[in-house]
């Protein structure tokens, strides 16, 4: 079923994180019923939101890195392509700065 998908460690880690986060935020919730408030973020947002943009935001953050790896690799005259994990850390980051700030 899930034949097409290259599952490697990097994107176990990833998955294994949102789903982390799903329950995590779904417990917080529980306890602490969200209110709405503005960040950096042009519209008032919720902990959900915040949380639903920031997943979008470190999978695009993924998608470039992986689309511009290999010119990387060229234009840095690297030897092999650089790492998925750096993009791992920098969406982490993103997506953190996201829900605390935004």
């Amino acid at each position: 079923m899930l034949d097409w998908m290259v599952w490697t460690l990097p994107v176990a880690v990833f998955f294994g994180c949102v789903v982390l986060m799903l329950i995590g935020m779904t417990a917080w919730e529980l306890k602490s019923p969200t209110v709405m408030r503005k960040g950096f973020l042009p519209i008032a947002t919720t902990r959900g939101d915040r949380l639903f943009i920031g997943l979008l935001t470190a999978a695009y953050i993924n998608l470039g890195f992986v689309g511009i790896s290999g010119k990387l690799t060229e234009w840095l005259s690297l030897e092999q392509e650089p790492s998925v994990w750096i993009s791992f850390v920098i969406s982490m980051l993103v997506l953190a700065l996201i829900m605390r700030k935004g």
